[in-house]
């Protein structure tokens, strides 16, 4: 029988944390059986289920055809239960319950990536947070764990059946059919269950624990891509190492797989023991992927492999507390992409993607606590608050402890929670206890939303030799948060001789870390002044070191003491941080260029020879979108655009030859550990692109030459985008010799997309030209973040014409893929900045997309974006 669900009494949406309930029962096995056909999914599965408190047995289920339904073995009839499209209710169920449902469900035309969907002949789930009540009816929700056993049958089309845990047993069924049947010993919620059917090769590997287990580790792709996984593979080796070092944490299963989708809302998901990749996150080669890809990578397998512990073993009691799983595993990854190359430089990137995305969510309509207390759909709140923020507030406990206590900290919080779902108080908790410092000031920052300001002001007394720091936070008033209040701000300092550059040794009692020549403060007050004696001349002091906090620091630094800092600063990240601010400077308040140029000039020569990375960086000139989101009103992005250009064209005219002499005479012997040539790769390019805009003819010749020659995808990309960004005569050729090159590597055929798309010269035809084109296609991801990405690159344009290309795209996606199209329409979030009357007509324009959408998801950002 197919029993039709009833659409569900349409109330209040919204899901308050302050409403959280134990689950009425709790599931202690589930059996599954997916069978996979052509034109349909049918799935059957047995809960048993104990009831742990009163009230009705709930199971939520979407998009789901019921067959049949049995309660303890009997059929049970409509009059016994209710069932509207988003949940089933069975009311006076027994304390003991064997559930038994089967459904017919279809992927085949599931194009919004969440549950058991089709990508190309491959399919695959997505159930993190909702998607598993796409599958079958379950008590979806992330504190009841229970133990997997899931037999998978398809056609013999598609050999590989893969589910989470360990393999039992395979069969044929009849002639043209073939099963599997995984068990996970370890419980989990329904959102970590995964499966995978198609037609994949692998490429396999080994790894022996700290514990002596022996792993059989798998990565699955289509077989052209098989050589572009073990980059991959050898980075979840040394993830594995990494952990079991740094935290104790050795793996637990017999195998660990991971497959690569093209198809994919996410970056990646950490179901147990089967991860599940969008092939951006997995495939890496340098002949086909950048640098930064690479790196990226490497990050990626890290954070999943990260969360077995840190979100599998241990997971969320409701998603409220996404951030606990979340800012605590990019902490860790963080931490390991430090460990693989400059430490500096990985934290310059690091805040560079803070600063540009969360401070800007955190001062707009879409501002929300890393814990949130409401959402509609929790998809929205997969956001750099959450993320990013998260990791922050990880790092600012974890840069007071210490290492060791630190890890004694996290060490109490595997021994007390293994196996449980938790709050980020019982995450505090445990790291007070074990380290045996009370953090719960920290909660703070959890739990109310903003980018405090930190105010610093700086006094010398000659005589008695005395420096005085005075520090006053505070936090923009927020309509729906009215009790901000003071949070605890850990100040990494360091204090300079400007006479000699030399750093003093720190003399404080009020310092909570003092390692002699570098200390931290512990400003956890509205207002506090800390003193330091035998400071003997006057000093330039170095705040915020590696940003030891997400703040937004006012010091009122002279110009020539961010040149000081520039030249003789020994934190590489705030060597860095020094140039962005003196950059904001000239950018934002007409400062003169002067200071910077010169302190470039004399610091980068001998930067370039000792680290090219480091050296690469300290050459970011502060983004447009990020230059604007430091605007909150009359924002005309047009003027920023020239103020930058202005500045680009005379950095390259005042360092003449440096640009050409250093491009000839990059050692190649560089290229022979990668950290260091990536660094050398990307200075190449920044010579490249200056020397085109000193007006130098041969630079084209030089590029041209540079992308015909390399075999890396860094060297090749940098030299096409300088040929195609300033226009040069072979830029068409080069763009037709790419295309023709990568036509059949879709990631590599991405960066294609996006060099045109971001291209500042870029017009609303060639967005257009771009979206026609044959190989776009709006049910990849990756290529429709591709276009938009780039186009979003460039403020003026997706201010001007870029705006109905993201309203037409979100109003598309709404029916098709709604997470993404929520997602890209956040571009749009800082519209009420900008200058009339470009202000007026895309907030008409956001209006008049509000009645045409349909999903929670879209729906939800796009009211918030308005509210403003």
């Amino acid at each position: 029988m197919n029993i039709a669900a009833q659409p569900p009494v349409q109330a209040d949406q919204t899901v308050y944390l302050k409403d959280y309930q134990k689950p009425s029962f709790l599931v202690e096995s589930i059996n599954l059986d997916i069978q996979v056909y052509d034109d349909k999914t049918i799935v059957d599965s047995t809960l048993v289920m104990k009831r742990q408190t009163a009230g009705d047995l709930v199971l939520l289920g979407r998009d789901l055809e019921l067959q049949s339904i049995q309660l303890n073995g009997q059929d049970i009839t409509p009059a016994q239960y209710s069932l509207d499209s988003e949940q089933l209710v069975i009311t006076d169920a027994p304390d003991e319950v064997i559930l038994q449902t089967q459904v017919i469900i279809h992927p085949e035309t599931n194009t919004q990536l969440e549950g058991l969907y089709k990508a190309d002949e491959l399919f695959v789930t997505q159930n993190e947070p909702e998607g598993f009540r796409k599958i079958t009816f379950y008590p979806d929700r992330p504190d009841v764990l229970s133990v997997f056993t899931t037999r998978v049958e398809a056609d013999k089309k598609y050999p590989v059946l893969l589910a989470n845990g360990n393999l039992l047993e395979t069969g044929e069924v009849g002639e043209n059919r073939h099963f599997a049947i995984w068990q996970d010993p370890t419980k989990k919620p329904s959102y970590l269950f995964a499966c995978v059917i198609g037609d994949l090769a692998v490429l396999k590997d080994r790894y022996t624990t700290s514990e002596g287990r022996d792993v059989a580790l798998e990565i699955y792709a289509i077989e052209k891509d098989i050589p572009k996984c073990h980059i991959a593979m050898e980075a979840l080796k040394h993830s594995m190492r990494w952990d079991e070092e740094h935290y104790g944490c050795a793996y637990d299963l017999d195998n660990y797989m991971i497959v690569a989708v093209s198809q994919f809302n996410m970056g990646a998901m950490e179901n147990k023991g089967l991860n599940i990749f969008n092939t951006s996150c997995v495939l890496a080669d340098e002949e086909y992927t950048t640098d930064a890809a690479i790196m990226r990578v490497q990050s990626v397998i890290a954070h999943e492999y990260f969360h077995n512990w840190t979100g599998n073993r241990i997971t969320c009691r409701d998603w409220f507390q996404l951030c606990l799983k979340e800012g605590l595993t990019v902490f860790r990854d963080q931490s390991f992409s430090e460990d693989l190359q400059s430490a500096a430089v990985q934290r310059i990137d690091d805040v560079a993607v803070l600063k540009s995305h969360q401070f800007p969510e955190d001062a707009g309509p879409l501002s929300h606590p890393p814990r949130p207390d409401h959402f509609v759909e929790i998809n929205n709140f997969y956001t750099a608050t959450v993320y990013e923020k998260g990791a922050e507030i990880n790092r600012m406990m974890s840069t007071l402890l210490g290492k060791e206590k630190y890890r004694q900290g996290t060490d109490e919080y595997f021994r007390r929670h293994d196996g449980q779902a938790v709050t980020v108080e019982d995450w505090v908790a445990a790291l007070s206890a074990g380290s045996g410092v009370d953090l719960s000031a920290f909660l703070t920052w959890y739990n109310q939303p903003g980018t405090p300001k930190l105010e610093a002001k700086g006094e010398y007394d000659a005589a008695s030799q005395t420096y005085r720091l005075s520090f006053k936070q505070s936090l923009k008033a927020h309509p729906k948060y009215p009790n901000l209040k003071a949070v605890p701000i850990p100040v990494a300092l360091a204090l300079f001789n400007a006479k000699t550059g030399e750093q003093y040794t720190l003399h404080s009692n009020s310092l909570f870390v003092n390692d002699v020549k570098d200390g931290v403060y512990l400003f956890d007050q509205d207002e506090a002044t800390i003193e330091f004696t035998g400071v003997t001349e006057q000093p330039v002091v170095s705040l915020l070191r590696n940003f030891s906090a997400p703040v937004n620091l006012v010091f009122d630094y002279t110009d020539a003491e961010l040149a000081f800092l520039i030249q003789h600063e020994t934190n590489g990240f705030n060597q860095w941080q020094a140039t962005q601010t003196l950059l904001e400077r000239i950018l934002l308040e007409d400062h003169s260029a002067d200071a910077y140029i010169q302190a470039i000039q004399s610091t980068l020569p001998e930067l370039v020879g000792r680290d090219p990375l480091l050296a690469s960086r300290l050459f970011d000139v502060p983004s447009e979108g990020y230059l604007g989101s430091r605007i909150d009103q009359n924002y005309a992005p047009a003027d920023i655009h020239v103020k930058r250009e202005a500045l680009l064209n005379r950095l390259a005219q005042e360092l003449g030859s440096f640009w050409k002499d250093t491009y000839l005479t990059l050692d190649p012997d560089l290229q022979k550990e990668f950290s260091l040539a990536m660094g050398v790769r990307a200075l190449k390019n920044i010579m490249l692109m200056m020397m085109a805009r000193q007006g130098d003819q041969t630079a084209f010749e030089l590029a041209h030459v540079q992308y015909q020659n390399t075999g890396n995808m860094s060297e090749r990309l940098g030299a096409l985008r300088v040929l195609v960004w300033q226009n040069a005569p072979q830029a068409q050729e080069a763009l037709a010799d790419f295309y023709d090159r990568f036509k059949d590597e879709a990631l590599s055929l991405d960066q294609w997309f996006m060099i045109q798309a971001a291209n500042p010269n870029a017009t609303t035809e060639t967005i257009e030209y771009l979206t026609q084109h044959p190989d776009y296609d709006l049910t990849t991801p990756n290529r429709i973040r591709a276009v938009s990405g780039g186009l979003s690159n460039n403020p003026e344009n997706t201010w001007g014409f870029g705006v109905c290309h993201f309203i037409n795209l979100a109003e598309y996606l709404d029916e098709k893929n709604p997470i993404l199209g929520s997602r890209l329409l956040q571009v749009l979030s800082r519209w009420y900045t900008l200058a009339e009357p470009q202000r007026t007509q895309v907030q008409q324009a956001l209006q008049a997309l509000q009645p045409k959408v349909k999903s929670k998801n879209v729906s939800e950002t796009l009211n918030s974006m308005l509210s403003v």
